[in-house]
C-alpha cells in the first residue's frame, strides 16, 4: 500500500485536470472567435490583455490535454521509463498555464470583463495550482521510492547492476 500512495493520488488528480482543461479549450476558443471576428458580446467584454490571454489559455489547454495522455499511460504503467515523459509534458503543460495564470491576473486588475471570462480566468487560476500539484507528484519519487517510481530505478534492466564478466581470462595490457 506504501508503494502506492502517489499512483492513487496521482490518477484523480490526473482526471481532474484533463476534464477542466477540456472545459477550458471551448471557453478560449469562443472568446478568441469573437475578438477576432470584432463582434461584441455581453459575456466577453475584455479588455486589453484579453486577445492574449486567449491564445495562451488555448495553448495551454492543448497542450494540457496532451500531457494528460502521457499521464495516463505513466499511471498505468508506474514505471521510471514512462515518468520521464509524463513529467516532461506536465512541467510544459503547468509553465504555459502558469503563463497564462500571469494573463488572467493582468486581466483581473484591468478589469472591465464578462462573466465567460470570468469563468475562465478561474480555470486557469485553479488549474495552475493543481497542475503544479500533479507535478509535484509526479516527481515525489525522488524524495522516496515509496511514493513511486525515481529517475534511478532499473527493475526494468534485468534487476542486475553489476558489469558484465569477461569471458577471456588473457590479462589485459
Amino acid at each position: 500500500m506504501a508503494r502506492t500512495v502517489g499512483r492513487t493520488l496521482a490518477g484523480p488528480l490526473l482526471l481532474l485536470n484533463f476534464a477542466m482543461y477540456l472545459i477550458v479549450l471551448p471557453l478560449a476558443g469562443w472568446a478568441l472567435n469573437k475578438i477576432i471576428n470584432g463582434e461584441s458580446h455581453p459575456y466577453l467584454a475584455g479588455n486589453t490583455a484579453t486577445h492574449y490571454f486567449c491564445i495562451f489559455s488555448l495553448l495551454a489547454g492543448t497542450v494540457g490535454i496532451a500531457s494528460m495522455f502521457s499521464g495516463g499511460h505513466h499511471v498505468r504503467a508506474w514505471r521510471s521509463d514512462s515518468l520521464a515523459a509524463a513529467a516532461s509534458s506536465a512541467l510544459i503543460a503547468w509553465l504555459l498555464t502558469a503563463l497564462a495564470f500571469g494573463l488572467a491576473c493582468k486581466e483581473i486588475h484591468i478589469g472591465h470583463r464578462g462573466r465567460r471570462l470570468k469563468t475562465l480566468e478561474a480555470f486557469i487560476i485553479i488549474l495552475t495550482f493543481t497542475q503544479l500539484l500533479y507535478l509535484l507528484l509526479l516527481h515525489a519519487g525522488l524524495v522516496s521510492s515509496r511514493y513511486g517510481p525515481g529517475y534511478r530505478d532499473s527493475e526494468y534492466a534485468g534487476g542486475s547492476t553489476a558489469e558484465p564478466h569477461m569471458k577471456s581470462s588473457a590479462p589485459v595490457v
